[in-house]
């Protein structure tokens, strides 16, 4: 049986071996997924003694995700410019290859949720490796312009200068006017209850607020953006499953209903 695992500090409130174990259930693939906590400064070890034991390829999440960049013998351009991994497989020829699908996945859920991307303009709101993770991918599926706000202006001038002269950076305070259709919470800010702080404006052409963080209830700022007008908002569970389906076709060959598995977890986190 095919081993795989979700490796990271804290690790157990993972939900990615329920999706995966969901994943091959619904594909009739036989391979097991387990959540491994790695010691914070032991990764690489972490790794090399699942490889040992059988391990064919894995999830990474935080804090190690810089971590397994560094670690790969190859990465991917989407793991390029997200500079993270969080996808780990072993070619044939034995190299470590590192993936990032976290765009891939942002971008699946957003059309799953009839977001039209062809031509649009984005304001994601965060500079992190949330935020670098995905600006490839949106560029791929057609969105014309982004905008990275950030709390600090040199962070967000310094992602938004690893791509063309669609993406910009700013402070907060100083997003330009555009109609903005599509605005991304790519902060943590929920986590504590609280959102980034920009001016309502910004959401009067809206049509969808989405925030990367996901839980049993809206963040501040989905229900802020739904206060302020915003008639479809979404958190990011989609994304989790989405992001987990891309990692899964890579591994195996073969690409999961995301749809079963996200309604299964929605079941379970209202329960």
């Amino acid at each position: 049986m095919d081993r795989y695992a979700v490796f990271g500090n804290p690790i157990g409130h993972s939900k990615s071996p329920l999706i995966h174990r969901s994943f091959a259930e619904q594909t009739q693939q036989d391979l097991s997924y387990e959540a491994i906590l790695a010691p914070v400064d032991g990764f690489a070890e972490a790794w090399q003694q699942f490889v040992a034991t059988g391990g064919k390829g894995a999830n990474v999440t935080v804090p190690f995700k810089e971590v397994a960049f560094r670690l790969a013998d190859h990465c991917t351009l989407r793991a390029m410019q997200a500079q993270a991994v969080n996808t780990l497989y072993i070619e044939q020829d034995g190299r470590l290859v590192g993936d990032n699908t976290d765009g891939a996945g942002l971008v699946a859920d957003l059309i799953r949720l009839g977001a039209s991307l062809e031509g649009a303009k984005v304001l994601i709101l965060g500079a992190g490796g949330a935020c670098r993770g995905v600006i490839g991918p949106l560029l791929t599926a057609g969105v014309a312009v982004i905008h990275v706000a950030n709390r600090s202006v040199d962070t967000a001038l310094l992602v938004a200068g690893d791509f063309n002269a669609q993406v910009s950076g700013s402070g907060f305070a100083d997003i330009p006017k555009q109609p903005w259709t599509l605005v991304i919470n790519a902060t943590s800010a929920g986590l504590h209850g609280s959102r980034p702080d920009i001016d309502a404006s910004h959401l009067s052409h809206c049509e969808l607020a989405y925030d990367m963080l996901y839980g049993t209830e809206p963040t501040a700022f989905l229900m802020w953006a739904q206060q302020s007008g915003v008639k479809c908002i979404a958190d990011g569970l989609g994304m989790l499953v989405s992001q987990a389906a891309e990692s899964f076709q890579i591994w195996r060959g073969i690409t999961p209903a995301v749809t079963p598995v996200l309604n299964k977890l929605q079941e379970l986190m209202q329960q």
